[in-house]
């Protein structure tokens, strides 16, 4: 972990991306609080602090005295949370700038689709 933002948020962030990429399968089994801490080289206060943040959004849930598993829907749900992020930290001042510069949303259509055919 080498960022600037706090590591029990890498750590959620890290999972998320493992969920998103199908590595941590829904209803499979996230690795422990202690395996987290030990591959990170962390606290495992930090861990499951990140850990946790997971289980209150309901992506990830706790099978007592067995471990965590990822939710059934868990990455239709971050999914869902990263394109409505991707739509307010993008889109809305991609738009905001086109209609400043009066291109028509069919004009910023094609734009986009060169850039994504590039």
């Amino acid at each position: 972990m080498d960022d600037e933002r706090p590591i029990f948020l890498q750590i959620a962030e890290s999972l998320e991306a493992q969920i998103l990429d199908g590595s941590l399968a829904e209803e499979g089994q996230v690795p422990s609080i202690n395996e987290l801490a030990q591959f990170h080289r962390i606290n495992p206060a930090t861990a499951l602090k990140g850990v946790n943040r997971l289980v209150e959004a309901g992506v990830l849930y706790k099978r007592r005295g067995i471990g965590m598993f990822v939710a059934e829907g868990a990455r239709a749900r971050l999914l869902s949370d990263r394109r409505a992020e991707f739509a307010e930290l993008h889109v809305r001042p991609l738009a905001e700038r086109a209609r400043a510069l009066e291109l028509g949303s069919a004009e910023v259509h094609d734009m986009i689709d060169k850039e994504m055919n590039r």
